[in-house]
């Protein structure tokens, strides 16, 4: 048991130490556009702050990205980050799998299973799509944001714990509150830094900037260096107004990748794609 001890306090330690050394929180993220970087300001001034923030925008258009900045650049880098999507989990398991549950709350609760909330317990938190948030978890989370307490699914102690809540949505908060969908104390808590992400065609040069940093990527995992687009291809890339955001573009120039022959990517290596009456020529 001793030499358990001393183990464990070594690697705790040894976390410290790795904690000191903050990663390049931006890294992941390429972009010249002016509302890009003054939001890239914004997560500076308030990394340091315990304040909850709210990420708004379209799927892709890299809400998780700058949730992980914010963590990565405030004193919480060196706890855990946890992720969730509120809107992947069904309804009956969200409960359990945010709070936690104890042994017999449920059939199938065969041990005490803690939650992700006392999982992100001196780290961050961060909930996505927290839009589709069913009313009674809204409820439970509003309590816990109010008071930093909860009770586990099927128990009664109240266990206190201290994180960092970063919420985002692709959907309109306000206008869900305005029909009842979404709780209004809920909603103020949650928006005491609200941030908008632009979607990608409204970012300028950036889909250019993007499309290149991941052929390069791209080319390189599959062992195609040198790899560059046709003047056509790239004027194509340009005009498309890229309804999944930084998501499609990537996942676009991952398959244009793999799909190329020679050194130059053209425009048959992209998928034709026809959404709303849009092709790519």
């Amino acid at each position: 048991i001793d030499r358990a001890v001393r183990l464990h306090e070594l690697q705790l330690e040894n976390r410290r130490r790795k904690g000191m050394r903050r990663p390049d929180a931006f890294a992941g993220l390429v972009t010249r556009d002016p509302e890009m970087l003054r939001i890239c300001r914004v997560i500076e001034k308030v990394a340091n702050a315990n304040a909850t923030v709210l990420l708004l925008g379209e799927s892709g258009t890299g809400k998780e990205l700058l949730a992980r900045a914010l963590h990565d650049m405030s004193p919480r880098h060196g706890e855990r980050f946890v992720a969730i999507n509120c809107a992947a989990i069904p309804e009956n398991l969200l409960e359990s799998e945010l709070f936690g549950h104890e042994k017999g709350a449920f059939t199938g609760a065969h041990m005490q299973r803690k939650g992700l909330i006392e999982t992100a317990a001196g780290g961050t938190l961060f909930l996505d799509e927290i839009g589709d948030l069913p009313p009674p978890i809204q409820v439970k989370l509003l309590r816990f944001l109010q008071e930093q307490t909860f009770q586990r699914v099927g128990g009664r102690q109240e266990i206190k714990i201290e994180t960092r809540v970063v919420a985002a949505t692709n959907l309109n908060l306000k206008q869900a509150v305005a029909e009842a969908k979404f709780r209004e104390d809920l909603y103020y808590r949650l928006a005491v830094v609200v941030l908008a992400l632009p979607p990608l065609r409204e970012r300028g040069n950036d889909i250019g900037l993007l499309a290149t940093e991941f052929l390069q990527r791209y080319a390189v995992r599959n062992g195609k260096s040198g790899l560059v687009f046709t003047p056509e291809t790239l004027r194509v890339i340009n005009r498309h107004s890229w309804p999944g955001n930084v998501r499609e573009l990537q996942n676009r120039i991952q398959r244009a990748v793999i799909m190329a022959s020679g050194k130059r990517v053209t425009v048959a290596d992209l998928e034709p794609l026809r959404k709303a009456g849009v092709t790519w020529i």
